[in-house]
């Protein structure tokens, strides 16, 4: 896939599915904004990993749950690269818990960064970015099924997934694609995190390969949707999962 001369954004790109998305866009060519919200290291690490293998990469700080950052990511991205092309808003938190126990603060603070994030991001891409453009947004496949204590979660996911749908006539006549990925389970920090070994094998066997996603399952299916070849496909949530249900 050749994606010379275009610029990507790839928000939550320090570690996990976005970091393996920012550096096989960069392998593809792209220019690529590395955003995180508060490990500077980690994120630097991927621009220093996009640069040995030949690619050009920024990082760029900004909380995507307040809009003036989600502004300044665009902002500094085109002081930079001075045009964006491509927006993935793979930025996300998940904090899995029974309704007994969500607080409110951190009910708020799953729905600014998952759902305010993805959607004032898409303005901005909007009002910035290039004709013939390409978003992806991220869902869960875990809105398909009915799981323990991820009811906030999946209930963001969800309402990425209808912004996706309802955005995609808004968007059709800038020549700008817009379409969700929704994983299954993926070996990534943010998945494995307070699981027991018990657990995860559990999930493994929920999809018909035995086994946890890994980032470049994600990422492969995202270097299709952003290619010239997914041009017709838009408004649609494509559930990469291995066949979880």
């Amino acid at each position: 896939m050749n994606l010379n001369g275009k610029v990507a954004i790839v928000t939550g790109a320090s570690r996990g599915i976005g970091r393996q998305i920012a550096i096989q866009l960069a392998q593809s060519g792209a220019k690529t904004v590395v955003n995180y919200s508060s490990n500077r290291e980690s994120a630097d690490e991927v621009v220093k990993a996009i640069g040995q293998a030949g690619g050009e990469a920024v990082a760029i700080s900004a909380d995507v749950g307040k809009v003036s950052e989600v502004e300044k990511l665009f902002s500094e991205t085109l002081e930079r690269f001075g045009r964006v092309d491509i927006l993935v808003n793979n930025a996300g938190i998940m904090n899995n818990m029974p309704i007994a126990e969500m607080t409110e603060e951190l009910f708020d603070r799953h729905f600014a960064i998952n759902v305010k994030g993805t959607y004032f991001a898409c303005r901005q891409a909007m009002k910035l970015m290039a004709p013939g453009g390409t978003i992806v947004n991220f869902s869960t496949s875990v809105s398909g099924a009915t799981l323990p204590t991820y009811s906030v979660y999946a209930a963001t996911k969800g309402a990425v997934e209808q912004l996706t749908r309802q955005l995609a006539k808004e968007f059709g006549p800038k020549d700008i694609v817009i379409n969700c990925i929704a994983p299954g389970q993926v070996a990534t920090e943010l998945f494995l995190n307070g699981k027991s070994p018990e657990l995860v094998d559990s999930f493994s066997r929920m999809n018909a390969f035995g086994r946890l996603g890994e980032p470049e399952d994600i990422a492969n299916a995202l270097e299709l949707l952003v290619s010239d070849k997914a041009r017709w496909i838009t408004g649609q949530t494509i559930r990469v999962n291995g066949g979880f249900n």
